[in-house]
């Protein structure tokens, strides 16, 4: 498919959610063979037009180690990632810097044995880490064509989690949360546990689409925004906006609709325009969410949508939309 002409290309932006990975097929057929390095995400970006001046890389579960203590395994994902980062530091695939932040993962469930693993990650990674995002996501029904698992099943409410996350704020760091919106008032009340805590909600707090929720997107919506009208009133959290586009019903790749920014727009304002009302641009900050948000439209056309849905901001509003607020939470220097 052809890619849309930018709109605003002028425009810097952060891209606060971007993954790279390299799948391998699962013998099973549950999912296809992916591969989106440095090069393709280079490609990407360059084909949309969009002026992305930096990305931050989030976790995905990729490049762990091989060996060694499971708790420090996740620390070889930031190894990756900042070898990606200094690939792209070189300037030879274009004027991005891909992964110049890394959001990495740790299991808070280790309370204040989590240090040192944290230290690990600083370690290999100094300039660039900034936090983690540890899965807490729970359905009941199947995620991106898996079995459903309750593993996640309310670890906010796990003492030993809130421990381990006191920790990850006393280095400054921050602790990125991706849930359904039958968990907001769990993160409501974490948030109200640790104010010191910088959190950064992902994907608008999902509004849940399966199970009991199936074909009952207005009933979802209906519970979902005044949870974030109430989660807003928390000032250590701000949220990304995207996540959409997303089929969290089928495998990563399974799916690709190449709908029009048009289209993603109509379908996306009211959630975006909610969040936005909630938190204010300056604790909001558009996020494209790719690979998975692919399965909706292409680069290009997410961040057409999210131009068009921000054409009634003022030039203040959509510097902090984006990239202002991107900027200040995961410490990227504009001047640099």
């Amino acid at each position: 498919m052809e890619e849309e002409a930018p709109l605003d290309p002028d425009r810097p932006i952060i891209d606060p959610h971007l993954h790279l990975w390299e799948i391998f097929a699962d013998p099973l057929g549950l999912r296809a063979a992916q591969r989106f390095l440095l090069h393709e995400a280079a490609a990407m970006i360059a084909a949309s037009g969009h002026n992305i001046t930096h990305t931050v890389f989030l976790e995905c579960h990729t490049m762990y180690r091989a060996e060694g203590p499971v708790e420090l395994r996740p620390v070889g994902e930031t190894e990756f990632a900042a070898g990606q980062a200094a690939i792209s530091a070189s300037g030879n695939y274009g004027p991005a810097r891909i992964a110049h932040r890394i959001v990495g993962t740790a299991n808070l469930l280790l309370g204040d044995k989590v240090a040192p693993v944290l230290e690990a990650h600083v370690a290999v990674a100094p300039q660039r880490f900034r936090g983690i995002r540890m899965g807490v996501a729970y359905s009941v029904a199947r995620m991106f064509g898996m079995a459903a698992n309750a593993t996640p099943m309310r670890h906010m409410t796990r003492p030993e989690f809130r421990e381990g996350a006191r920790i990850l704020a006393k280095m400054g760091l921050s602790l990125d949360v991706w849930c359904f919106h039958t968990q907001l008032a769990e993160l409501i009340e974490f948030a109200d546990s640790l104010p010191e805590l910088a959190i950064v909600l992902d994907h608008i707090g999902t509004p849940e689409s399966m199970g009991a929720y199936a074909g009952r997107a207005a009933v979802a919506r209906s519970e979902w925004a005044p949870l974030i009208a109430e989660l807003a009133k928390r000032p250590n959290v701000t949220i990304k906006l995207g996540g959409l586009g997303m089929d969290i019903s089928g495998g990563i790749g399974s799916v690709s609709r190449g709908q029009s920014s048009q289209q993603l727009a109509a379908q996306w304002r009211p959630y975006l325009e909610t969040c936005i009302e909630a938190f204010t641009p300056s604790r909001a900050m558009f996020e494209s969410n790719f690979p998975p948000d692919n399965a909706a439209g292409s680069y290009g056309a997410t961040w057409n949508a999210f131009k068009r849905i921000a054409a009634g901001c003022s030039e203040e509003e959509k510097d902090a939309l984006f990239s202002g607020t991107a900027a200040r939470v995961y410490g990227i220097d504009l001047d640099g």
